[in-house]
C-alpha cells in the first residue's frame, strides 16, 4: 500500500501502560520502526512527548480503549506539531491469531500511514470542560431531587405529609 503519511506513531493504550510505535522512512525504501513502552504517569507520559517529537512524527494514531485513552490526549494535546487522531476500536479490528501489545500499535501506525483510518470526533478543551461541567450540574440536580423525594418518604412515614399542606 501506498503510504501517505511519513511519520506516524501508533499507541496501544491501556490501563497502566502505552505501547507506542513510531514509524519514519528507512534505509533503501523500507520503513523503519520502532516500539516502546511507557507507563501512564504523567512524567512517562511527558517523555512519550518528547519522543514523538524527537522523531518528527507528524501524526499520532490511538485507539479509544474506555476512559484510558484521555490522559494520553491531553498529555499530546498540548503539543501543535502533530495531528491526533482518535479512531473507534472496530474499524482497526487485528487479523485472528496471536495478539500483543507491540502488534497493535504497530497495527494502528500501518494502517495510519496508509490513510486507512478515520478519527472520531474529540472536542476542543473548552467545550470538553464545558459538557464536563453541565454534565455535572444535571447530576447535582438529580441527586438533589431524588434527596427531595427521601425526606419527603421519611416524614410521610412519620404521617407528615408536606405535599397536602396549602401554602398560603
Amino acid at each position: 500500500m501506498e503510504v501517505l503519511v511519513d511519520r506516524i506513531a501508533g499507541l496501544d493504550v491501556h490501563k497502566e501502560t502505552v505501547m507506542a510505535c513510531v514509524r519514519t522512512p528507512g534505509e533503501n525504501g523500507k520503513r523503519r520502526q520502532v516500539v516502546r513502552e511507557f507507563s501512564t504517569f504523567t512524567g512517562d507520559l511527558l517523555a512519550l512527548r518528547e519522543w514523538l517529537a524527537a522523531e518528527a512524527v507528524t501524526q499520532v494514531v490511538m485507539e479509544a480503549t474506555g476512559v484510558y485513552w484521555r490522559p494520553v490526549w491531553h498529555v499530546l494535546e498540548e503539543e501543535a506539531e502533530w495531528e491526533l487522531m482518535l479512531v473507534n476500536p472496530r474499524h482497526v479490528k487485528n487479523l485472528p491469531g496471536r495478539k500483543t501489545d507491540v502488534s497493535d500499535s504497530a497495527w494502528l501506525a500501518q494502517l495510519g500511514e496508509c490513510g486507512l483510518l478515520r478519527g472520531s470526533f474529540v472536542p476542543p478543551p473548552v467545550i470538553a470542560r464545558l459538557r464536563d461541567l453541565t454534565r455535572y450540574r444535571k447530576k447535582l440536580v438529580e441527586d438533589r431531587a431524588k434527596e427531595t423525594q427521601r425526606i419527603q418518604k421519611v416524614l410521610e412515614d412519620a404521617g407528615i405529609k408536606l405535599e397536602s399542606v396549602e401554602q398560603s
